[in-house]
């Protein structure tokens, strides 16, 4: 008798509970209290009752049981529970994920369902669900978010907040585009919150950090598979602070860490600021100093010769309204003797060089300038259209190959004019000083001066010698450039050999230089530089002068009066008259490249300018 009430006592307590909800014997084919009847041996009516199923009966999940005498008598075949059934949102995305793929079914994880709590989003069930299974990653319950996430820290990562809860996905192959994105991905998803990351006192630049690095732009860009992701320097589950020993981003650790992609990692290359900030003075000086040094220099050559430009445009404006208008009075200018006559300017071996230059200048603007970018939508269309990532890198250093080539050209035709032609006057500094020298002296003063009063309406315009003062500073900048924009960019394409021997640091410097010095060298060029030699009043829409290395008599006399009388003067000027012109193929062939040189530069500049309106609104 004892032992039938202790063995009904459950069964009781069960009816009670679904009294209160309303549901026993409710359209029910068999009572619930029955089935505990004989399964209350396995299944707790207490726990079934207070559990997130505990308002269903039984036959709601074993629905093939319609005849309790046959499933007695053993003559019902007990299935698995389907429960996609009422779980359709959660079994459509379990039905796709990597568990379905490895035959893992609701149940394997949810094998207390007839006890089965509401888990709350405490992600402490969680994780100790997925433990259970993989428990090769129970570091992460060492880790940062492990000891966070056990501490009730709901902020912290979980298992779910990477990997989800139903809908897990397949990593893909080890290197490929899925898996290298997953990297960073989940991690950018938590620490992209300054919220979330202020409250619980996470450094807040963590993200910005890394995208504004090459690393981060090239996974902007969308190829994260040819750098390194969070996971690769912090470990996807065992994340540990900076300080800990076992920290893989721990000094001592850091080679080993670094080396996995760049071998051959030394100490010193170990050394660069994997998250340096320009704007932290305090943590990262070098850097601030840099990067204040760098716009600096951005801002005064830009106001300067910005203004320089525009007093030139007005200026030539009025100037040629002015001629108009003397033609329309009847005053004729006055006429230069055989003024249509051609003589030369360049020779074939500055054409050349000069060719190299807008090749290169161009190749390596516009695979630089997407990656300078990375945040704009053109920016990711320019690097598709070159393949990707790794040919816009290439296209990018062959063209550095190229800019060398004419650097080296140029040095070499500069020892060349001072100490070794025959055709130039004086010792080799009266050479250096000389007309004909591209080193600025006195005269570029007075070039200036009178310039400026031309600008003003203080005075005429002036007449140059062979080289103006804005031609010097040109040829001068490809030094400067090439000291700035060559030196970092070595050192930014060979990473581990100056790693060697220059601490880590020096690439976050060479990192700010390149970049700021390249956005100073595309904005000249295509604005300054463009203007200054296409753009004028008095010669747009194009000089030709470059592409044939010819000038005719009065554009000579109009704009280098003063060399023209200086070859007058030495009896010269039939040396340099040239006996034919440039035929007509060629002339087309290379205006057309000019043109579109001209018109790629000046797409380029109206994609600066906005990226940088998008990034001020």
């Amino acid at each position: 008798m004892l032992q039938m009430i202790t063995r009904l006592l459950p069964t009781l307590l069960l009816l009670v509970t679904l009294a209160g909800t309303g549901l026993a014997q409710q359209g029910m084919a068999i009572d619930p209290a029955t089935c505990l009847g004989c399964h209350s041996n396995k299944i707790s009516a207490r726990a079934f009752a207070g559990s997130v199923h505990g308002k269903n009966a039984c036959t709601s999940c074993h629905v093939e049981i319609t005849d309790l005498t046959r499933h007695m008598e053993g003559k019902v075949k007990v299935e698995k529970v389907h429960c996609e059934r009422c779980h359709k949102k959660e079994n459509a995305e379990h039905y796709a994920s990597v568990h379905v793929q490895k035959d893992v079914r609701c149940a394997d994880c949810h094998t207390d369902i007839h006890s089965h709590t509401a888990w709350k989003q405490d992600k402490r069930v969680v994780v100790a669900k997925c433990v259970q299974c993989h428990d090769k990653e129970s570091c992460y319950r060492d880790s940062v978010h492990g000891k966070a996430v056990a501490s009730g820290n709901q902020d912290s990562a979980a298992c779910n907040d990477c990997h989800n809860l139903h809908a897990i996905k397949p990593l893909g192959e080890h290197g490929s585009h899925a898996e290298r994105e997953f990297h960073s991905k989940v991690c950018m998803k938590c620490h992209a919150d300054e919220a979330m990351m202020k409250r619980n006192g996470v450094m807040t630049v963590a993200v910005k950090s890394y995208m504004d690095s090459y690393h981060g732009k090239n996974y902007r860009l969308g190829y994260p598979e040819k750098v390194a992701g969070c996971a690769d320097c912090h470990t996807a589950h065992s994340v540990l602070p900076a300080n800990n020993p076992k920290s893989s981003v721990y000094p001592a650790n850091l080679v080993t860490t670094c080396s996995q992609c760049h071998k051959h990692a030394t100490p010193l290359f170990a050394q660069f600021y994997a998250h340096g900030e320009p704007s932290d003075r305090q943590k990262y000086p070098i850097l601030f100093w840099t990067f204040v040094l760098m716009t600096g220099l951005l801002v005064v050559v830009f106001d300067v010769f910005w203004l320089h430009t525009l007093l030139w445009m007005f200026r030539g404006f009025v100037e040629n309204r002015e001629k108009q208008a003397a033609l329309e009075e009847g005053h004729v200018a006055h006429v230069i003797p055989d003024g249509h006559k051609q003589y030369r300017r360049f020779n074939s071996l500055h054409i050349f060089l000069h060719l190299l230059v807008i090749t290169s200048f161009l190749g390596l603007s516009l695979t630089g300038l997407p990656l300078k970018f990375s945040n704009q939508p053109w920016a990711k269309l320019f690097i598709d259209l070159y393949g990707g990532s790794a040919n816009a890198g290439l296209i990018h250093r062959g063209c550095a190959v190229i800019t060398f080539v004419y650097f080296f050209a140029a040095i070499a035709m500069s020892i060349h004019f001072l100490f070794i032609r025959r055709d130039v006057q004086g010792n080799w500094l009266q050479r250096l000083f000389g007309p004909d020298s591209l080193c600025p002296n006195l005269r570029d003063v007075k070039d200036v001066t009178a310039m400026v009063r031309w600008f003003l309406f203080k005075g005429p315009k002036p007449t140059f010698e062979r080289w103006t003062y804005w031609e010097k500073f040109d040829f001068l900048a490809v030094f400067w450039g090439m000291f700035a924009i060559g030196g970092s960019g070595l050192m930014l394409w060979f990473p581990v050999f100056f790693g060697s021997f220059l601490p880590g640091w020096v690439f976050n410097v060479a990192t700010i230089i390149h970049s700021d010095e390249a956005l100073l060298a595309t904005g000249f060029i295509f604005t300054v530089h463009f203007f200054n030699t296409h753009g004028r009043p008095e010669k747009f829409p194009m000089d030709f002068v470059i592409f044939n290395g010819q000038l005719a008599k009065h554009e000579f006399l109009e704009e280098r009066g003063d060399q023209w009388r200086r070859y007058e003067q030495a009896g010269v000027t039939d040396q340099f008259r040239v006996k034919k012109s440039s035929g007509i193929f060629y002339e087309f062939f290379f205006k057309g490249f000019g043109f579109t040189a001209l018109f790629t530069g000046l797409l380029l500049a109206a994609l600066m300018i906005y990226a940088f309106w998008t990034g001020w609104h």
